[in-house]
């Protein structure tokens, strides 16, 4: 099998697609909170969400229920600081109250620190085009470590910044819901490299802040996410043309080297050179002590550019419509240890599928409950074959706002009736509890 018995069996949320309590206890207004009207489908908000705000015990005592060893939550920076320099104590105290709650029910708690809510008093300052924002973020990341470091080891400094940069500046269907305004990505390059130039330097400072803060021996990390390709062939040519075909030389802000190759390599891919100094890459590569991937497909299937070839009619796909491609986390494991050389750690992968609570009171999820065996299978087999896997996080933990899609798309282990806030374990939850206590499928 090959997953040591120290393998972190978890699963994840992020903070303003389940707490709820959008204005309650000082919490100021995020880029999610103000922004979404009008980009969300049916008009939905996440001001109460999973109300995880205020049902965080009973959700960690079904976490404890399913046997979750880790599970990997994002603190809300609008929550923490109501400005640049202004702590709201009534905010810092719930995530100390989630971190209590989860050593006592014997769950490891992994730190994100920012999960998309940009604050707004950040946001109207600039946000991540205003180089004032990466000493925001330190000030931030100063006070979560100060007050969570004695009892968490394990951080992340960004979720899938390909998205929020990309998404929330670039193509405009994420907050703050902004296009590039060029009239390609070559004349907006510029206004990209600025945007990521912003976040590397705030990933790296906030690594050196941590190390040197923590209470506890850190490990230090990013959840990235970005293409991946499987190879169309078992042979070593097939093998090295989907390795190049996933770290391009000329790559944009959705290729995984665009973050990964600075931040781990120091290395700059063609684009950022000659706009990124060096001394700036000598404070964005900071040593990691794992390689955070988060994974739902491989990219050989996405059709964003048009028709693909390697798409054939009636692909399986998941409620999202994305490809099911059972061998990706094998291949994301062998690729990316292969160039980075760090522990591989999955910080994401899940399936959003058609839940609902059946006649029988119970909700059946067979579909899921395959394409973790998939997925999960193909992890073990890159850990049997010698590639350092130390954890797997399921995307996520309970139903919960789904961005702009609302609250259509269900990835959850536990289901959540949104009107009632009843949870309910699936089926998929009950695979998980047996795949966990096995040590595997």
């Amino acid at each position: 099998m090959a997953l040591s018995k120290d393998f972190l069996w978890g699963a994840a949320s992020a903070a303003y697609q389940v707490e709820g309590a959008y204005d309650e206890d000082g919490k100021v207004p995020g880029i999610w909170d103000a922004l979404s009207a009008g980009h969300v489908a049916h008009g939905d908000t996440g001001n109460v969400a999973c109300d995880h705000y205020h049902r965080y015990k009973e959700d960690v005592a079904l976490m404890k229920e399913i046997g979750i060893k880790a599970y990997r939550f994002s603190v809300s920076w609008p929550r923490v600081m109501s400005g640049p320099d202004t702590v709201n104590e009534k905010g810092l105290a719930f995530y100390k109250d989630l971190v209590a709650e989860l050593k006592n029910a014997g769950i490891e708690p992994m730190v994100t620190l920012f999960h998309w809510n940009l604050p707004m008093w950040a946001h109207e300052e600039g946000g991540w085009r205003n180089p004032k924002v990466v000493d925001w973020f330190l000030s931030y990341a100063k006070v979560v470590v100060d007050a969570l470091s004695g009892q968490v080891s394990r951080w992340m400094t960004f979720n899938e910044p390909a998205c929020f940069i990309g998404l929330g500046y670039v193509t405009g269907g994420h907050a703050p819901f902004e296009t590039l305004k060029a009239a390609s990505m070559e004349e907006g390059m510029d206004d990209l490299v600025l945007l990521s130039k912003h976040v590397l330097l705030a990933h790296g400072r906030a690594v050196q802040l941590i190390r040197e803060r923590a209470v506890l021996a850190p490990q230090v990390g990013m959840a990235l996410n970005g293409a991946l390709y499987e190879p169309k062939g078992s042979d070593e040519a097939a093998v090295k043309a989907a390795y190049d075909r996933t770290f391009p030389e000329n790559p944009i802000f959705f290729d995984i080297n665009w973050w990964a190759d600075p931040a781990i390599l120091g290395t700059l891919p063609n684009p950022m050179k000659g706009r990124i100094t060096d001394e700036e890459l000598m404070v964005i590569c900071q040593k990691l002590d794992f390689f955070g991937y988060n994974c739902y497909q491989s990219s050989n299937y996405e059709e964003y550019a048009g028709p693909n070839p390697d798409v054939y009619p009636g692909m399986p796909r998941t409620a999202m419509g994305w490809t099911i491609t059972p061998d990706a986390l094998y291949w994301a494991a062998r690729t990316f240890h292969a160039r980075y050389g760090l522990p591989f750690l999955i910080t994401e992968n899940g399936m959003a599928n058609l839940d609902f609570v059946m006649s029988d009171g119970k909700v059946h999820d067979p579909q899921r409950i395959e394409y973790m065996k998939g997925y999960i299978s193909g992890l073990q087999r890159a850990a049997e074959e010698g590639v350092p896997v130390i954890g797997y996080t399921y995307w996520s933990i309970m139903d919960n706002f789904e961005w702009a899609e609302g609250y259509d798309k269900r990835f959850g282990l536990i289901y959540v009736d949104y009107r009632t806030q009843k949870r309910t374990l699936k089926d998929s939850a009950y695979f998980y509890a047996d795949v966990i206590r096995k040590g595997g499928i």
